[in-house]
């Protein structure tokens, strides 16, 4: 590999297809992009999240604990939840929510020296809960169960306490060397309130936004005056890189690592070795591939097709890394339209046995195979991966396995519903062909040409519909559409957000097809709100069942995360599920090879 490509051997030179990088560093970055990487490398949350233990990890936060009215924690001997306690506390109906206790590690400092305390944390909570000086819509669903509100910029309910906001007045004793380091939260009584207040919010410094975020100079601002500019392009975070301001632009971002970073490794040394990573943007995945087996950057920051892996076949200096994923590919139906939406064709979508036939149509295997070149998984109709053993149930896939089967089945059933064909067999509403348009990305229309394929079988058409740049607005929350395809991934840490988010809400939510099932919404609220996890894990499992029988969101797969990387001048590429190989497990432990130095 010639060294003339990298100048600087302590670099980690990563590829990155975008159509361009941004200038501007927002504290909350959206979720599109680079902008989510790059935003959880400059800046922290409270704790990680660990799907496969369930435990939150420490970030900001050292460790959290519920605790009872006096601020006594909740735990048993060993220093774990003590579930049955709390709900023997919380359980009454006069207690109105849940008090957490979050300890700080102490002694983090922000990227510019500053030492970060509780008053950070304070703020960066407070601003998410009021509008009025966030304009950011994302930082209130984040923060919904926190009971800590707004009403037109007024502080309504105050739910969080520190030991100069008013924790002694609550009951909250905090001794004076733990001022900047205790923090307490009130939140809504349900177990997985504390996930996205743990892990979605980024802490922001105090004394770097409220000299200048205002009414009229909001943090989140279309139109940034000079001050709150130069704080998007100059971002101060706690994380463990820090932002080249003089040398990152729109084609290349450069951050450097903190010597100073307060998380380290079990024996005491850094947490990260690499001193330097550079971003190179790519507009085209060919011309970034070629860069990569070039030896011009180590690795991709992107997932690639299945398509791409006989590139990498016999080169020694390529991992290939092919990561069970998390997402379900799925089907939604537009079952429930608003009143100006509706039409005949879509009135059959109201039909559970009409859209029972249509999953019996669906081969999950043919898809994996032709649209993902055997690159994934069969994913349950109860839309919870096999792999989460305590939550799933298998009971929830209940439609034979065999192909033939399934498309008897479903011609018996559309048989009795429109039996009447056109000339190619499709089969016939009055004497219109019963047609759906797909909507879906340009990416996507293999995906959908192999459905077209499937659901001819049962004398179905349907055809590709482009989404466009903004298709929520555009055509799902108003319901302008027949189905959709829709990426979902549900686990105990998030169906107390996402099952209302995607089977209860009308509206702006991602319940598309405006689902109304009264006997599913009683069973996601008893599961929301039991303080009993045994009970809480076995509603999981009922649901799912409920879910499936209503062939609502049907789902196609579960498809690998496919992505490579160079090893002959950096090691410990790390496999994680649902991520690339440039993966927070990777940075930790990756390490220059000889060749490298």
């Amino acid at each position: 590999m010639s060294k003339t490509h990298r100048p600087d051997g302590d670099t980690l030179y990563v590829g990155s297809v975008q159509t361009a990088f941004p200038s501007a560093y927002m504290p909350w970055l959206s979720r599109e992009g680079i902008a989510p990487t790059i935003a959880g490398m400059l800046y922290d949350s409270l704790f990680i999240y660990d799907e496969d233990s369930g435990n939150y990890l420490p970030s900001i936060g050292k460790e959290w604990c519920y605790v009872d009215q006096d601020g006594q924690p909740i735990v048993t001997e060993d220093g774990s939840i003590d579930y049955a306690r709390l709900e023997q506390i919380y359980g009454d109906p006069k207690h109105q929510y849940l008090a957490v206790k979050v300890i700080l590690h102490d002694g983090i400092t922000w990227s510019d020296g500053e030492t970060l305390t509780a008053e950070d944390v304070y703020y960066s909570f407070d601003i998410a809960t009021n509008n009025t000086l966030s304009n950011h819509a994302g930082a209130l669903a984040w923060t919904s169960d926190l009971r800590h509100s707004y009403t037109n910029g007024v502080l309504t309910r105050q739910g969080i306490f520190t030991y100069d906001h008013g924790a002694l007045e609550q009951g909250y004793e905090i001794a004076e060397e733990d001022r900047d380091i205790v923090i307490y939260f009130h939140v809504n009584k349900v177990l997985g309130s504390v996930t996205p207040l743990f892990t979605s919010v980024l802490i922001l410094p105090e004394h770097i936004w409220k000299p200048v975020v205002s009414v009229e100079n909001q943090l989140n601002s279309t139109s940034p005056n000079e001050e709150i500019l130069y704080r998007y392009r100059h971002p101060v975070g706690s994380g463990p890189w820090v932002l080249d301001t003089e040398e990152s632009g729109s084609q290349q971002i450069i951050l450097h690592r903190r010597k100073d970073y307060h998380r380290t490794q079990a024996d005491g040394s850094p947490l990260i070795t690499i001193d330097t990573v550079k971003y190179v943007l790519y507009q085209e995945i060919n011309v970034a591939i070629y860069a990569l087996l070039k030896g011009h950057i180590d690795v991709l920051d992107n997932s690639v097709s299945s398509n791409y892996l006989r590139l990498f076949e016999n080169n020694p200096d390529i991992f290939v890394s092919n990561a069970p994923g998390q997402f379900i590919q799925t089907l939604v139906f537009n079952l429930n339209p608003v009143a100006s939406e509706r039409n005949p064709m879509r009135d059959l979508l109201q039909n559970r046995d009409f859209r029972k036939a249509m999953a019996l149509a669906i081969n999950q295997e043919e898809l994996i195979r032709n649209v993902l070149d055997g690159a994934g998984l069969p994913a349950s109709a109860g839309l919870m991966s096999a792999a989460l053993e305590d939550f799933y149930n298998p009971a929830a896939d209940s439609l034979p396995t065999d192909y033939d089967l399934r498309i008897t089945e479903a011609n018996r059933i559309l048989d009795s519903i429109a039996p009447q064909r056109d000339s190619d067999g499709y089969r016939l509403l009055g004497e219109r062909r019963i047609s759906f348009a797909i909507l879906g990305s340009p990416g996507e229309q293999d995906l959908i040409s192999f459905l077209q394929i499937q659901f001819q079988k049962i004398g179905i058409e349907v055809k590709y519909g482009a989404k466009g740049t903004q298709p929520e607005s555009t055509y799902l929350y108003p319901s302008r559409f027949d189905l959709t395809l829709h990426g979902v991934i549900f686990s105990l840490s998030n169906v107390d957000i996402m099952y209302p988010a995607h089977f209860q809400t009308l509206g702006r939510t991602s319940n598309y097809g405006r689902l109304v099932h009264e006997e599913l919404n009683e069973a996601i609220q008893e599961m929301r709100f039991t303080l009993d996890l045994n009970a809480k894990y076995d509603l999981i499992k009922k649901i799912q069942p409920m879910i499936a029988s209503e062939y609502y969101k049907v789902p196609l797969y579960t498809s690998n995360v496919i992505s490579v990387a160079r090893t002959d001048r950096f090691r410990g590429w790390q496999v994680v599920r649902g991520a690339t190989v440039l993966n927070g497990e990777s940075l930790e432990n990756l390490e220059k090879t000889k060749e490298g130095r």
